[in-house]
């Protein structure tokens, strides 16, 4: 895929491109200076990381990170030869 340039340093982003990266007209881009390409990433706007953690409760409240560990994984076994 190709996009060419205008004279005001425009592009049109292909529709296939738009698509699959879910981009609407409004969304804002960023630009990463730094990159040796063009390298471009959409941003998120601050209302959506407002809305993403609206209502989230700890499902183990009062746990300590070895026994939330231990209940994600299940029981562990070592084997007979393995130091505790």
């Amino acid at each position: 895929m190709q996009a060419t340039l205008t004279s005001k340093g425009q592009i049109t982003i292909p529709v296939l491109v738009r698509n699959r990266l879910h981009l609407k007209p409004g969304d804002v881009l960023e630009f990463d200076e730094t990159a040796p390409f063009l390298k471009a990433t959409k941003t998120i706007p601050p209302q959506a990381w407002e809305e993403f953690g609206k209502g989230w409760k700890d499902p183990w409240p009062g746990l300590a990170m070895d026994e939330v560990m231990d209940d994600l994984r299940g029981p562990v076994e070592l084997p007979p030869d393995a130091a505790p």
